[in-house]
């Protein structure tokens, strides 16, 4: 629970930085496709690859990775009929069996309806999320960060030694 917490903190430390908003909105879609695949598959794999080789925020990835999964699990019924739809199309059975005869493509696990299902929603969903995101982020910037940094009180807490002390340790240390 603590670890949660901290993402949470930490993610609202990142809303109130000078993060990009692409950089936010596009952790928070790779998020997505992270909670929608199984754990221990090469999608993992795949979608871990894409963060470590672009500017892509982790914590805003793995954040929404642990809130993606419990909705993966509440459309999981959705994605077994949309997945089985696609497996059991005539027209693609041929592709399904060459992807299944090739050496590593197996372990995408490919053939199970529910994860072939959840990598469709996470692919049709992934444009809407991402600019969906991308606005809340520039809302809650515009809005909740503007008029708290206006209030007496931050004003106020702004001019304390500890304030001007955190900011130190913050850029020394990271924390």
């Amino acid at each position: 629970m603590s670890l949660l917490l901290k993402q949470i903190f930490n993610f609202f430390k990142l809303l109130n930085s000078d993060t990009g908003t692409y950089q936010i909105a596009s952790g928070l879609t790779i998020g997505m496709f992270l909670g929608f695949s199984p754990f221990l598959s090469l999608q993992t794999l795949i979608v871990l690859l894409v963060l470590f080789f672009f500017r892509i925020q982790f914590g805003a990835a793995f954040l929404a990775a642990f809130f993606f999964k419990f909705i993966a699990f509440i459309i999981d019924p959705l994605a077994d009929i949309l997945g089985r739809v696609v497996l059991e199309a005539e027209s693609l059975r041929e592709i399904w069996v060459m992807l299944y005869n090739m050496p590593i493509i197996p372990f995408t696990r490919f053939n199970n309806s529910i994860v072939m299902g959840s990598f469709l929603v996470a692919l049709i969903l992934a444009l809407p999320i991402f600019f969906l995101f991308k606005s809340f982020v520039i809302k809650y910037r515009e809005t909740v960060v503007f008029r708290f940094k206006q209030t007496k009180f931050w004003k106020l807490f702004t001019a304390t030694k500890f304030y001007n002390w955190y900011l130190t340790y913050d850029k020394l240390y990271g924390a």
